[in-house]
């Protein structure tokens, strides 16, 4: 076996001639295992009123149609707070809320239907804007609204009554779907009829999570200002990714503001409903949408049921991930060849590292017969989620799976990330010093430095 290791805190030089072209090359790559997770699978995109105010709709809307061209079914859901407000404004009628809901009257209700209206109509258009030179040049995209949405009164609340302002009691799921199969982006108001035609005013979130847990989404997005994303107070490491359970904590306790609480209150209903991921994402960096599905680590919150990272033995069902994340340093010359066949044969010996369903990690663990000495090998990550300490924990688990089988120490060879390893506990070793099998099989053409590691 002649494999060396690339850790995460390295990452291979590009080749001669190939520069920003190879970066592109290599972004590409890395962004496929998510088109190919994500296709054909279910979002709900909700965004609020402010992003059209703020002008935002037409980045959006390009982001948006670049999804449904990767293969992404997606229903859009829209707020219309700051245009009902405005309204209202005009009118001159008093704005009223309670417990995070606008109370709704005649005169609301009315300047609630304007603004909705008056929204929808803008978002088609934004959609139907086929420009050249951006994801919306050369597209067809078909947009589907309508009375998707059966909705009931919320009634009097602390002894309020909140009038025409609603909940979803039901989501036409069969129309929903249909129109999904036929390729179109499925847009939703905010607002419900009941079966006696009443009209009611409903929130962006509850409209949201209903579509999502009716139509089993794959994703639920918020998409919100920056005050609706959970912080982690100043000397704490951002909060990227929380459980259920450490989503109730959460909104148990104070600090998160009433906007924020609102949303991830939402999303964690959303979650219990069965929907796999619920992202509440940050509106205001440009791309944020694809930033969120397409990094390791997004620019928002994601809730899950549990914690998605996760490190665990690598199955056959991993060999095709595990060669297409190689393949690209054995073209290079950092990784020697294996070929499929060879990771088919040792996959028992490969742990992985997965986040959201996609491999972006591994490592190797050989045992040698009549050694107590151990190979680490094939130890990488993606380049796009280097700098993250993923290749410093599949190291430790390699470490305690060797100690596990009783080896006392490890060997790797590399030709290019030695300084990596040498800060991680490994010692400048021979050739000599090798298991006998692998003395033999070393290959003095590349003169990998050999690197041991007491356990």
């Amino acid at each position: 076996m002649t494999q060396d290791a690339l850790p995460a805190a390295a990452s291979p030089s590009s080749p001669p001639g190939q520069g920003v072209g190879h970066d592109f090359v290599r972004w590409l790559r890395s962004v496929a295992p998510y088109i190919h997770a994500f296709r054909n699978k279910t979002f709900v995109v909700a965004f609020p009123g402010e992003m059209v105010t703020e002008g935002r709709l037409e980045s959006l809307v390009h982001d948006v149609a670049l999804l449904q061209a990767m293969g992404m079914r997606i229903v859009l859901a829209y707020g219309s707070r700051p245009q009902v407000e405005e309204q209202l404004r005009l009118r001159q009628i008093e704005d009223r809320y309670s417990h995070g809901m606008r109370i709704t009257d005649l005169a609301a209700l009315e300047c609630a239907k304007e603004a909705a209206g008056e929204l929808r109509l803008d978002i088609e258009a934004a959609f139907s804007a086929g420009l050249p030179n951006t994801p919306m040049g050369n597209s067809r995209i078909r947009i589907i609204s309508g009375n998707f949405v059966t909705a009931r009164p919320v009634g009097i609340v602390d002894g309020i009554d909140f009038e025409h302002t609603g909940l979803v009691r039901k989501i036409e799921v069969d129309s929903i779907a249909q129109a999904l199969s036929g390729g179109s982006i499925v847009l939703v108001p905010p607002l419900g009829f009941s079966p006696t035609g009443d009209a009611f005013n409903l929130t962006l979130e509850d409209v949201a999570a209903s579509l999502a847990v009716a139509l089993d989404a794959d994703k639920l997005i918020y998409l919100v200002p920056e005050s609706g994303v959970p912080a982690a107070p100043a000397d704490e490491d951002p909060i990227i990714e929380i459980s259920e359970d450490q989503a109730e904590a959460l909104l148990a306790k104070p600090g998160l503001s009433e906007e924020a609480a609102f949303t991830l209150s939402h999303a964690l209903r959303a979650c219990k409903g069965g929907v796999e991921r619920a992202h509440l994402v940050p509106y205001t960096k440009d791309g944020a949408l694809l930033i969120e599905l397409f990094t390791h680590d997004g620019v928002g919150v994601m809730l899950v049921e549990e914690t998605l990272e996760a490190l665990r033995p690598a199955t056959p069902d991993d060999v095709a991930a595990i060669v297409s994340l190689i393949e690209p340093l054995e073209a290079d010359g950092t990784l020697v060849p294996r070929g499929r066949n060879a990771i088919e044969r040792d996959i028992d010996n490969f742990t992985v590292i997965e986040h959201d369903g996609v491999l972006f990690g591994c490592a190797a663990l050989y045992h040698y017969a009549d050694s107590t000495l151990g190979e680490l090998a094939c130890l990488m990550v993606r380049p796009d989620t280097q700098e993250k300490g993923d290749g410093e924990r599949l190291l430790k688990r390699i470490e305690h799976q060797a100690r596990q089988t009783g080896l006392k120490a490890l060997f790797v060879l590399t030709t290019r990330t030695t300084h990596w390893f040498l800060k991680r506990g490994f010692k400048p070793a021979t050739v000599e010093e090798l298991p006998e099998i692998r003395k033999k099989a070393y290959n003095w053409d590349r003169k990998s430095q050999v690197l041991i590691k007491t356990l």
